[in-house]
């Protein structure tokens, strides 16, 4: 029996190829695993030259960690054929801002009759 304060996981939202339902899902997502920040502004590069204290550099390998996990639930949510377009994406950033780039409207654009249609 569970407890009361069991906590079930939320489920990753699935690509489905509507893309505006799906992005907003997949934010909302990665926002309730506090990813969301990150996958908007990317990875704060450090300066060619610049020594970082021990602080940043914990700082920096903990924004990688993150990316990392970022992708891990952005590879889950896409299909197989999609994916071979992204792995060479660095960044969960590099990943969504693709993915945007490619899906943004097109379900929208193609449900939509056009005028000439009538």
């Amino acid at each position: 029996m569970a407890s009361e304060n069991s906590f079930v996981q939320p489920a990753i939202p699935r690509f489905d190829g509507h893309y505006d339902h799906w992005s907003m899902l997949m934010e909302n997502f990665l926002r309730s695993k506090e990813y969301w920040n990150l996958v908007e502004t990317g990875i704060t590069a450090a300066a060619e030259g610049i020594d970082l204290s021990d602080a940043q550099k914990k700082a920096l390998e903990d924004q990688k960690l993150k990316d990392l996990k970022a992708k891990n639930y952005l590879f889950q949510a896409i299909d197989r054929s999609i994916l071979e377009t992204i792995l060479k994406k660095d960044t969960a950033k590099d990943i969504w801002d693709s993915l945007k780039q490619k899906y943004q409207g097109t379900a929208r654009v193609q449900a939509c009759p056009t005028a000439s249609s009538s």
